[in-house]
């Protein structure tokens, strides 16, 4: 596997950071996940826009362009085998002596991308669905920055994976849906598609943009809206969405069925446009 290091492309057991990087002190820093299809990265100029505003919101410089972007993350996807990959994008305020306050003057930011092979839900999950909690979303205010302090996420995908399920969806103040620990929620209720509304408390899903587009394009009913707690147990349907998962439907939410405890009608059709879409896509 060949990594991009500060400016270097490497074996990935050749890579090292220093142990004052902020990230590892702090974990100051901020990252992003890109699918590619086919060798090709999926939306990316989407990706670099919220990587940006990631970055603007822990007031950081962006080290690259998004022609620079382009060419490092070009090259990582060539020197990596799998048609399919994810890339993980990792940006630092970089090395420094330990101090809460940022370093004066700024130094260089640690830069590391990363390529996994991306495998897309296995058949049954899309057959059957998965079963999903609801957790109180105890994390910061800031959830729409992607910042790789994620501490609080991990708890509750374990929380998830104690309870033998595949999601944490997370209730804020015990009122209302905000997102997965690590995907962003639809539910469906009489053929209508409700989400909640991109603010400080989700973060702006590039997938659950793409949901949306499809929806609005092929005249799927839907409301962008705060999602009250409620509505997740009376839904006919529950969706999940993310980069790499794409789109699932959440059959049993807290040992319950949701709807006849089988994919519904609005994921089968969201799940054929994506497939589509992404195809088509992938073509241009």
């Amino acid at each position: 596997m060949t990594i991009y290091l500060n400016g270097d492309y490497m074996p990935i057991e050749e890579a090292r950071v220093p142990v004052l990087d902020r990230g590892f002190i702090f974990g100051d820093g901020v990252y992003e996940v890109i699918p590619v299809y086919s060798r090709r990265a999926f939306r990316l100029t989407e990706h670099l826009k919220r990587l940006q505003h990631s970055l603007d919101g822990i007031k950081l410089k962006n080290p690259h362009s998004e022609n620079e972007w382009g060419l490092i993350l070009n090259e990582i996807i060539k020197r990596n085998s799998p048609e399919d990959q994810y890339l993980y994008l990792h940006i630092t305020r970089g090395v420094a002596k330990r101090d809460h306050a940022f370093p004066v003057p700024p130094v260089a930011p640690t830069v590391f991308v990363l390529s996994n092979p991306l495998t897309t839900p296995p058949a049954d999950q899309l057959q059957n669905g998965i079963k999903c909690i609801t957790v109180a979303d105890n994390r910061w205010l800031r959830c729409d920055i992607k910042a790789i302090a994620l501490l609080p996420n991990v708890l509750l995908r374990q929380a998830a994976v104690e309870a033998e399920c595949a999601e944490a969806i997370l209730i804020r103040d015990d009122t209302f849906l905000t997102e997965g620990a690590a995907s962003n929620i639809f539910a469906v209720k009489n053929g209508t598609l409700l989400t909640p509304p991109k603010d400080n408390l989700m973060l702006p899903g590039i997938t659950y943009d793409v949901i949306l587009e499809l929806a609005a394009a092929n005249l799927i009913p839907f409301e962008v809206r705060k999602v009250m707690k409620t509505e997740l147990s009376g839904a006919d349907e529950l969706l999940l969405t993310s980069s790499t998962k794409e789109v699932l439907a959440i059959t049993s939410l807290d040992g319950k069925p949701v709807g006849n405890g089988k994919p519904g009608p609005v994921f089968a059709r969201l799940h054929q446009l994506y497939q589509t879409f992404k195809q088509d896509v992938m073509r241009k």
